[in-house]
């Protein structure tokens, strides 16, 4: 899916295709220059537009700056699944055009001037599905965060686990858990954001263990989606079901946070969480 919903406005033929863009949630016509200055939000209803990963990763970064990590790892075809079509297919297409490795990227760097691993999930590659590269470059983050001493960022955004690598997908929500549970052990800050959407396999595994929970304002967030539970008990939800500001209510959530103040949130709860010197002592400690 693109990051803009793209609408030629008949204004005249001088009106360049894609000058304007239209917010699913309000459905303005809004001035696509004006979006991107307020950071792929929506100025007149809030809504948050999808961020590719790389860009998101810059917005994050001190300066912009980051170091790839596990960029050699690249999904095969265990199961020669295909469906309409074959799954080398998809993933030859979602390379193509997506230009990521798999629907997640890791990268090392600094936030506020502390060390971090950030991995932000990337949805237009194959709706974010958690498959085999994405459970290994998660648990490789987690482990590398242990040695190096660094905390652990993640940012879902994810339709869950892969369909096409079937079992072998499902079981990347034991093995990142597992991983993410050493992680605790040896006392090194994990923070999980989540985005919109964050769903089945990721809610049920990483987007949920972290020692912070934060999410995007309007964000979906849950395991099975909203109209598959009302299908299913036969009732109609509560207005705002598993939307973030719902799950912050109920308690899932620590706090829901804008776009533009995400940064300097997690800066002020790394600075809470992560004590090197603290840490230090404590890694001294551990058996």
């Amino acid at each position: 899916m693109a990051l803009f919903q793209r609408n030629e406005v008949p204004t005249g033929p001088s009106i360049p295709e894609g000058l304007w863009v239209k917010c699913p949630r309000c459905q303005q016509i809004v001035w696509r220059r004006e979006v991107e200055r307020n950071l792929h939000v929506c100025p007149k209803c809030n809504y948050h537009f999808r961020l590719r990963a790389h860009d998101r990763m810059a917005l994050l970064m001190d300066d912009g700056v980051y170091q790839p990590l596990f960029t050699e790892l690249k999904t095969a075809d265990p199961l020669q699944f295909r469906d309409r079509r074959r799954y080398t297919e998809r993933l030859k297409q979602a390379w193509d055009t997506v230009g990521t490795e798999d629907a997640i990227c890791m990268a090392e760097g600094t936030l506020g001037g502390f060390p971090v691993i950030l991995g932000v999930m990337e949805f237009d590659f194959i709706g974010g599905s958690m498959g085999t590269v994405v459970g290994e470059k998660v648990a490789r983050a987690a482990e590398r965060a242990i040695e190096h001493r660094r905390a652990l960022l993640l940012v879902a955004g994810s339709g869950g686990a892969r369909m096409m690598e079937g079992i072998l997908s499902l079981m990347q929500m034991a093995k990142v858990s597992a991983a993410l549970g050493r992680l605790a052990a040896a006392r090194i800050p994990y923070i999980s954001v989540m985005t919109d959407p964050t769903t089945g396999g990721v809610t049920a595994s990483f987007a949920m263990l972290g020692d912070v929970h934060l999410a995007e304002p309007g964000a979906l967030i849950g395991f099975a989606g909203p109209r598959v539970i009302e299908q299913t008990i036969r009732q109609q939800l509560p207005e705002g079901f598993q939307r973030s500001e719902f799950l912050l209510e109920h308690g899932m959530l620590d706090m829901v946070v804008h776009r533009k103040h995400l940064r300097n949130v997690l800066i002020r709860l790394l600075r809470f969480l992560w004590n090197p010197a603290v840490h230090e002592s404590m890694a001294d400690a551990t058996p």
